[in-house]
């Protein structure tokens, strides 16, 4: 919309048909006549308003701003073509795809945060701990406290964040897990970071035995996990 009319004025001239197309245009699919009578509505309402240079220049600022973010779009889905084609080739980029909430981009980042070298962990709680995911806990006497480790890796720490959060909609056994933390009084990120503590031990396993993801394997029901 910016870009068909990036002052005020030249907004308020738009037709209900030309928002509309211009939303088909840019991707929209449902109620597209009636959030182009809204907009229209929105444009035309009465509004205070700057001087005609001012608004001329500020116009042209809008369309410098779309074309620029035209163009970072534009590299940004070249980016992703060669990342794809890059990601695909490497030999655990199959069993990193398996797990549930790692699609390629977010694979490829847990991948070259943790890199690649079979030895390089000892592990499952070796690679916890570069991860951060793992507590701290420390103990004096009667007193023992838990605490987040916050010397990190914090590229692989964000990634395995969003790891966590969208894994929640692609496991059962996931949103579980981290029903049951919320249960228990956690925050909303004590939960997720605790959630992606584990998907870093299971993780650790597949790669060590070279087999693909198993929800059920992973997230034993309460019955099997107590036979």
């Amino acid at each position: 919309m910016l870009a068909v009319a990036p002052t005020p004025e030249l907004g308020r001239r738009l037709s209900v048909s030309k928002i509309a197309s211009t939303l088909r245009r840019g991707g929209r699919q449902r109620n597209i006549e009636r959030r182009a009578a809204e907009i229209q509505a929105a444009l035309r309402a009465e509004q205070l308003q700057a001087s005609p240079v001012l608004s001329s220049a500020y116009g042209e600022v809008a369309r410098s701003a779309v074309a620029l973010i035209g163009a970072f779009n534009d590299q940004v889905a070249a980016l992703e073509a060669a990342l794809t084609a890059g990601f695909e080739q490497h030999p655990d980029a199959e069993i990193i795809r398996s797990l549930p909430g790692l699609g390629m981009t977010l694979g490829a980042r847990v991948l070259g945060e943790f890199g690649d070298d079979p030895n390089r962990y000892a592990d499952a709680k070796s690679r916890k701990n570069y991860a951060g995911s793992s507590p701290i806990t420390r103990a004096s006497g009667r007193s023992r406290v838990v605490l987040a480790r916050y010397v990190r890796n914090r590229r692989l720490a964000d990634a395995l964040g969003q790891w966590a959060f969208c894994s929640l909609t692609q496991s059962a056994g996931a949103r579980r897990y981290y029903d049951e933390l919320r249960a228990r009084d956690k925050t909303h990120h004590q939960a997720l970071r605790q959630l992606s503590n584990r998907w870093v031990g299971i993780l650790h396993g597949c790669l060590l035995h070279r087999t693909n993801y198993d929800e059920e394997f992973a997230w034993p029901t309460r019955v099997e996990a107590a036979a």
